[in-house]
């Protein structure tokens, strides 16, 4: 006999799971929101670097780009965009509230899902795969954040050897 609590706490990790990632992309969001803050209230003394440098204007260009690819994979943990096709499942939250019709329905069917042992863990595993595709998607985008947030670090010591070189 299975034990539905194993079921359960697997939801709960990966529920904790998506917190973690959602969390790391806010925090590399966050030190970029910083470092462009002060880039731009930087911006007028590094006019005269800008004004004699094709070099200093590339690096920069490069920078802002990684910056931008950076916050758009944090974005994109947030709304991961994925596919699934399942069958209506009295755990997916969609569901619960459309694929049942009104709360009578959505009760009634409930009810026998959880007095099938099958159904029940069939059910809860879709919802353990489900949640799952979006903890992958999350993560993957949140390690390419990293990835261009790195980058992003890279040029800008680039740009201050650069800038102390020309000094």
């Amino acid at each position: 006999m299975q034990d539905p609590n194993n079921y359960w706490e697997q939801l709960e990790r990966l529920e904790k799971l998506i917190r973690a990632s959602e969390f790391k992309a806010g925090v590399i969001f966050s030190f970029h929101s910083l470092i462009l803050g002060l880039f731009v209230d930087k911006l007028l003394f590094l006019q005269e670097a800008f004004k004699g440098s094709f070099l200093f204007i590339v690096l920069v260009c490069l920078w802002i780009c990684s910056v931008l690819i950076s916050i758009y994979f944090c974005f994109r943990c947030f709304m991961p965009r994925i596919e699934m096709n399942y069958k209506d499942n009295v755990f997916f939250f969609k569901d619960a509230v459309y694929a049942f019709g009104n709360k009578e329905a959505y009760s009634k069917r409930l009810l026998e899902i959880c007095n099938s042992q099958e159904d029940f863990f069939e059910q809860l595993s879709y919802q353990i795969h489900a949640e799952s595709k979006i903890i992958d998607k999350k993560f993957d985008c949140v390690q390419k954040s990293i990835r261009f947030f790195a980058v992003s670090f890279l040029i800008i010591f680039a740009l201050l050897i650069y800038y102390l070189a020309i000094l």
